[in-house]
């Protein structure tokens, strides 16, 4: 059973009940991230979800962390390119306490100073452990190298720079411009009564002040970069990055059934190829993101700086041979079984559907339809296959990055 409603602020609300389940995800999201930054402003996002956690005028940051325990419930944040989110989990008895935490720490943090002073060293350790990621490092680069060093092409964490320099001013400023009702959906998904969550979403959330939100403009452009970063490491990472089609493109699941087939799993071409018959990497894969203005195709693979270039080429030899030949039939009907039962192991998942209705709401503003998703995926044809290969993977038309202890980055 599934109910939305827009609260009279302008929140939206989304409820799916999972009878027979004894717990329940609890969301809030914003449509805010990284993408919507300005220079100035890069990292704020980030840091705004940390500092949501440092007290209220009612409760510090450890009397919220206590309160959780004590319903034996999960809370956690994340900060992305185009969405903040903010979520609990707790068992049913207690989802009316954990949401009521959850819409205190969201609605009323203060931000204290004490505070922001010591969430910047923890920011800006997170930032060191970036950098001592090469992984994260080079999709970071990458992400760079496609798209530039605005909106998508942003780093989440932001300059250590702009971190340290953050101000009360700048949170309050951020937050009255993006963390807008019209930007916000609350989601819930579990055993939960529906009228029941849409009620404490009303409570909690129905006082807020309707504002005129305007949504900020992005100029996105995908971009053919080639970024190096030397770095004194064991290993070299290289990844390219293919432009491909949007979030609500027809095209996209046809897309997501050919990366399986290309890099997606244990079978792929890649992995058996790169991995299995030339031992060339331990870690080999390729992975899309799908945004409201365009997608990112991305090959990553982590090697011996010795056997970088070789590497290099014969993941470039993979991808002209699936351009070449296309998906075979039983890579294709291989992939679009991955697809659904993705999306049918999803179903069972209280975490997962509040994000996935949630982000349908926020990013479409319509309710997500799993059998339509089913029938999307069951109409796939070959044909589809074929223009998927022939429109996403141009060799000629890449950016590429690369980390490692290497004198310049991989060339194709």
């Amino acid at each position: 059973m599934i109910v939305s409603k827009t609260l009279d602020c302008g929140v939206r609300v989304v409820v799916k009940r999972m009878e027979g389940l004894l717990s329940v995800t609890m969301g809030v999201l914003v449509g805010t991230g990284s993408a919507y930054e300005t220079d100035a402003e890069d990292g704020i996002s980030h840091f705004i979800e940390h500092m949501q956690f440092k007290g209220t005028d009612r409760l510090s940051a450890f009397q919220i962390s206590d309160a959780f325990d004590a319903l034996g419930a999960q809370v956690n944040a994340f900060t992305g390119k185009d969405m903040t989110c903010y979520y609990c989990k707790s068992t049913t008895d207690h989802a009316e306490e954990a949401f009521g935490l959850l819409a205190e720490l969201f609605l009323h943090a203060n931000f204290p100073e004490e505070e922001m002073v010591r969430e910047k060293g923890v920011v800006l350790e997170e930032i060191n452990m970036d950098e001592d990621s090469p992984e994260d490092l080079c999709l970071d680069l990458l992400a760079r190298a496609a798209f530039g060093g605005d909106n998508y092409g942003r780093n989440i964490l932001g300059p250590a720079e702009n971190v340290k320099r953050f101000t009360r001013d700048d949170i309050f400023a951020y937050k009255k411009e993006r963390y807008c009702p019209e930007n916000i959906v609350i989601s819930f998904a579990g055993n939960i009564d529906p009228d029941r969550a849409v009620l404490l979403a009303e409570r909690a959330f129905g006082g807020m002040e309707r504002t005129r939100f305007v949504q900020r403009e992005k100029k996105v452009a995908f971009r053919t970069d080639h970024l190096f970063k030397q770095k004194p490491i064991e290993q070299a990472h290289f990844a390219l990055g293919f432009s491909t089609v949007a979030r609500d493109d027809g095209k996209s699941p046809a897309v997501q059934v050919m990366n399986a087939a290309l890099g997606g799993g244990l079978s792929s071409r890649l992995f058996k190829r790169v991995r299995e018959e030339l031992g060339l990497a331990y870690s080999v894969y390729s992975y899309t993101s799908h945004y409201a203005e365009t997608g990112l195709l991305c090959v990553y693979a982590a090697v011996n700086p010795k056997k970088a270039e070789r590497a290099a080429e014969a993941v470039a030899e993979v991808i002209r041979t699936f351009r070449r030949e296309g998906l075979t039939d039983e890579e294709f009907l291989r992939g679009r079984e991955q697809l659904k039962s993705g999306n049918i192991f999803s179903q069972e998942n209280t975490s997962s559907q509040m994000l996935l209705y949630g982000k349908q709401l926020l990013y479409k503003n319509e309710i997500y339809d799993f059998e339509k998703r089913m029938a999307e995926i069951a109409a796939l044809t070959r044909a589809d296959m074929e223009e998927a290969v022939a429109g996403n993977l141009d060799l000629s038309n890449v950016a590429v990055a690369t980390v490692g202890n290497l004198k310049k980055g991989i060339a194709l």
